[in-house]
């Protein structure tokens, strides 16, 4: 099937979300520099923004009709095989499309080189064209990428890209029951983090951070922890601020998913437990007492255009 639109993934400003917010820029410029913060940072930030997504735009001219879908409406949008995506914005954009994309292949453009580090973000806005043009002439090169997915035993699922937490909405400690190669025990924690290679770098890569820092602090051992890679075919899971006490255990902590090897949590929280994938609240399951959440490999896939 031949490409027919180009569908241009986007996100709100952190301007068009304050003016949102405040009603009027210029009230929401009063907020920021009352609160001591520099307003003309968010001012280029969206003039930046706009003017990458304005030569995404101009670049598809002459090659294929382009349309624009904003993130908030992805769940609703219906994409099929004559389209190919782009996406102008941070990597979580790139995680929050996937998860909607049907496999079509997803070339991934960075708005600002000097704001974003950009780790699934291939391209910019001058050189994705020739990433365009090779996908519609279906000679392109890609990769594909897993996800998590956490299943209940009510049959609801949810995938993520990057990360799946697990745990409490609030700040009170997460109650719950692990098991882990076929070893069982109680916690209480901050809640579990569970991450896809691509993920790696993100939510997960801070935990490695804090225990650096903590090990820095006590053996003063200056050799720099990065983060995890999992394998293609692997997830990793880490308990963040596991507690220990007569009742509740620390020996699981974390530890490599796979095919063979799952992660089955059950909920002890009679309120407020929450599964939610992506850094994204709103794209959640309710976890509480009563509910068991397998955690594996989902069967979909994100196709990333390399080249």
């Amino acid at each position: 099937m031949s490409i027919e639109y180009a569908i241009i993934i986007k996100n709100k400003t952190r301007l068009e979300s304050l003016i949102e917010r405040f009603n009027t820029k210029a009230q929401a410029k009063f907020y920021i520099e009352r609160s001591g913060g520099d307003f003309f940072d968010y001012e280029k930030e969206h003039e930046i923004f706009h003017q990458s997504l304005s030569n995404v735009q101009q670049n598809l001219v002459g090659i294929v009709k382009n349309k624009i879908v904003e993130r908030n409406f992805l769940h609703s949008f219906i994409f099929n095989e004559s389209q190919i995506i782009i996406t102008v914005g941070q990597d979580g954009l790139v995680a929050n499309t996937a998860k909607y994309a049907k496999q079509l292949p997803i070339i991934a453009v960075n708005p600002d080189q000097e704001r974003y580090d950009g780790i699934l973000l291939p391209f910019n806005p001058e050189n994705f064209n020739s990433a365009v043009q090779n996908v519609i002439n279906n000679n392109y090169k890609s990769k594909l990428a897993s996800f998590a997915e956490a299943k209940l035993n009510d049959g609801q699922r949810l995938l993520a890209f990057n990360d799946l937490f697990i745990g409490a909405s609030s700040h009170v400690s997460a109650r719950y029951k692990i098991t882990y190669n076929n070893k069982t025990e109680e916690h209480s924690s901050s809640g579990i983090i569970i991450s896809t290679p691509e993920g790696a770098t993100g939510w997960l890569s801070s935990i490695f951070n804090m225990s650096f820092g903590i090990q820095n602090f006590i053996e003063k051992n200056n050799e720099p922890l990065k983060h995890a890679k999992p394998k293609n075919n692997q997830l990793i899971f880490a308990v963040r601020e596991p507690f220990a006490s007569k009742k509740t255990k620390i020996e699981t902590t974390i530890g490599l998913i796979n095919d063979q090897s799952k992660l089955i949590i059950e909920s002890f929280m009679p309120s407020n437990g929450i599964i939610f994938s992506d850094g994204i609240e709103s794209d959640f399951l309710k976890f509480n007492s009563g509910s068991i959440a397998t955690i594996g490999i989902a069967e979909e896939k994100a196709k990333l255009v390399l080249e």
